[in-house]
C-alpha cells in the first residue's frame, strides 16, 4: 500500500457527493443508511491514512459493505426517511427500490454519476461481468415494473 497522506478534505470535495448519492440508490432511498456509510468510510480511512493506496475505491468499497450490513440487520424501526429527489432516474424512484441493491448501485453508478463497467466494478469491489449482470438484470426488472405501471394507469 501507498504511504502518503490524503488530504480528506479535498477527498469529500471529489468524491463525498455522488458516494452518498450512490449509498442512497444502494440503501433504496435510505438516507439514514447512506449517512452512516458515508460517515464510516471517511472515518476507516481517515484512520487508515498512509495504508490508503486508493481513497476513492476504498471509501466506495468500504461505504458498501457497511451499507449492506445495514440492509440485512433486521429492524422492527420504521424507515425514518426515504429521499426521492436523489435517488438515480427520480421519476424511477418506486420501481428502482425494487431492485435488488447491487442493481440499483450499479444502474447508479453507470447511468447516473456516468461511469464505465469497469469503474463500476471496481468501486463496488466487484468483477466487470458481474457489474453487467446487474446492469441487464436491473434494465430488465425495470423495464417490467415499467409495463406493470403502464397498464395501472
Amino acid at each position: 500500500m501507498g504511504d502518503e497522506a490524503h488530504d480528506f478534505d479535498q477527498v469529500w470535495r471529489e468524491v463525498g457527493p455522488v458516494l452518498w448519492r450512490a449509498m442512497v440508490a444502494y440503501a433504496g432511498g435510505r438516507a439514514d443508511i447512506a449517512d452512516d456509510a458515508v460517515a464510516e468510510a471517511f472515518a476507516r480511512a481517515i484512520e487508515r491514512d498512509g495504508q490508503v493506496r486508493d481513497p476513492k475505491a476504498y471509501l466506495y468499497r468500504v461505504a458498501f459493505r457497511v451499507a449492506a450490513a445495514e440492509l440485512r440487520r433486521p429492524t422492527g424501526a420504521p424507515v425514518e426517511e426515504v429521499v426521492e429527489d436523489v435517488l438515480p432516474l427520480a421519476d424511477l424512484g418506486p420501481a428502482l427500490r425494487q431492485l435488488s441493491p447491487g442493481q440499483r448501485a450499479a444502474i447508479f453508478l453507470h447511468y447516473e454519476a456516468d461511469q464505465p463497467v469497469r469503474e463500476v466494478a471496481r468501486l463496488m469491489g466487484t468483477s466487470s461481468p458481474a457489474v453487467r449482470v446487474h446492469l441487464m438484470r436491473g434494465r430488465r426488472r425495470l423495464a417490467e415494473l415499467l409495463r406493470e405501471g403502464d397498464k395501472d394507469s
